[in-house]
């Protein structure tokens, strides 16, 4: 793909996701935007130029983020991102830094957090059901001899990253069972068994994957030849019959002379992982810093199933009524209106939106919080 073919096809992607509600919400899209528009202009040419002037003013179209990816069948960021980078790949490691922290556990096993059923960390075999969550709780629920860890993944990037950390630090775990429906657009299996066969080139892209973004960002390059040296990869994508991959586990299982820890006896020594910084939060200040745009006062309107927020300002004249049926609606307009100026007010305003749409959904009696 030529620089010119390039610039026109991250262009017009961008340019049709931007004008649907959802990707304006998604952190795909924001992640995309703000990375090429930084970018484009070290290329030098007026066509990449106007192009970041163009993605600068799409994104002060988006919304404040609502999710980072919703596995879409077709992303357009994602599609936008791979043509850049084919088209100027000396910049496309920059252009594709979508980086997301993930938080580790201090103490014990598995050490990154995620949604899975720990069974036994002295076994054998580790299960991923890709995108289908009830297979990963119908196996946990018949705990099959030989099962480690059993949960789904639906990225081709963060979910392999903590496929890899969870698996390098288990001193037992051998076989990797990858079972479940694919994630639509993400071939998150497809990924997983192509890092085995292939590994990773110098910008951490899985060779070989057909993955919309299989860019491992978080996991180091000792930790991925670990893994790819620790576990066989068994194939049964597409399946998701409970009484099949019980079967498999049990029979993997039986294959591996189980290990007491020890090098001796064929136990590995978990290796040391990389971690991110994790911040404790703490109590805030008794000191509130106020909102030179005012103040809001927020009461559910029972009977009519709606949301009255009264904004004041700080001698107490109404500068204007916000009414919705929901949360997200509200402060979506206060914030887009520039109607609140602190963020410690913005996030205490957020809380209180929701608590107030819940009590009209449950019916409990709402009382707004001090700031």
């Amino acid at each position: 793909m030529t620089p010119e073919e390039g610039i026109q096809t991250v262009r017009a992607e961008l340019e049709a996701g931007v004008a649907l509600s959802k990707c304006r919400k998604c952190g795909c899209m924001e992640s995309a935007l703000k990375n090429l528009a930084t970018v484009l202009p070290t290329i030098g040419t007026e066509e990449a130029s106007a192009l970041a002037e163009s993605l600068s003013t799409s994104l002060k179209k988006m919304r404040p983020i609502q999710y980072s990816c919703l596995g879409c069948e077709y992303c357009y960021p994602a599609v936008g991102q791979n043509a850049f980078g084919l088209a100027f790949p000396a910049l496309s490691e920059a252009a594709a830094d979508l980086r997301c922290e993930f938080r580790v556990k201090d103490e014990g096993w598995p050490p990154v957090v995620g949604e899975y059923f720990v069974l036994d960390k002295a076994t054998p075999v580790a299960v991923s059901t890709l995108a289908s969550v009830q297979l990963a709780e119908e196996l946990a629920h018949r705990k099959p001899n030989g099962l480690a860890i059993v949960g789904k993944t639906e990225t081709e990037n963060i979910g392999v990253d903590k496929v890899i950390k969870n698996i390098v630090t288990s001193r037992t775990i051998r076989y990797l069972i990858i079972a479940g429906m694919e994630p639509k657009g993400h071939l998150t299996g497809k990924t997983l068994l192509a890092l085995a066969e292939n590994g990773v080139d110098e910008n951490g892209r899985v060779i070989g994957s057909p993955g919309k973004r299989p860019v491992l960002r978080n996991v180091s390059a000792p930790e991925i030849q670990a893994f790819r040296e620790q576990v066989q990869m068994v194939d049964m994508i597409g399946c998701e019959n409970p009484d099949e991959i019980s079967a498999r586990i049990e029979e993997l299982s039986q294959q591996v002379i189980a290990p007491c820890g020890c090098s001796e006896c064929g136990g590995k020594s978990p290796i040391s992982i990389s971690t991110t910084p994790k911040m404790i939060a703490t109590e805030p200040s008794e000191v509130v810093t106020m909102d030179k745009a005012g103040y809001f006062v927020i009461v559910p309107l029972t009977d009519r199933g709606v949301i009255n927020v009264e904004h004041y300002s700080y001698d107490n004249s109404l500068l204007r009524v916000i009414e919705g049926t929901n949360a997200p609606a509200i402060y979506n307009m206060i914030i887009n209106n520039g109607w609140v100026t602190e963020l410690s007010h913005a996030a205490y305003l957020g809380k209180e939106l929701v608590k107030a749409e819940l009590s009209l959904q449950h019916g409990f009696k709402y009382v707004q919080d001090r700031a």
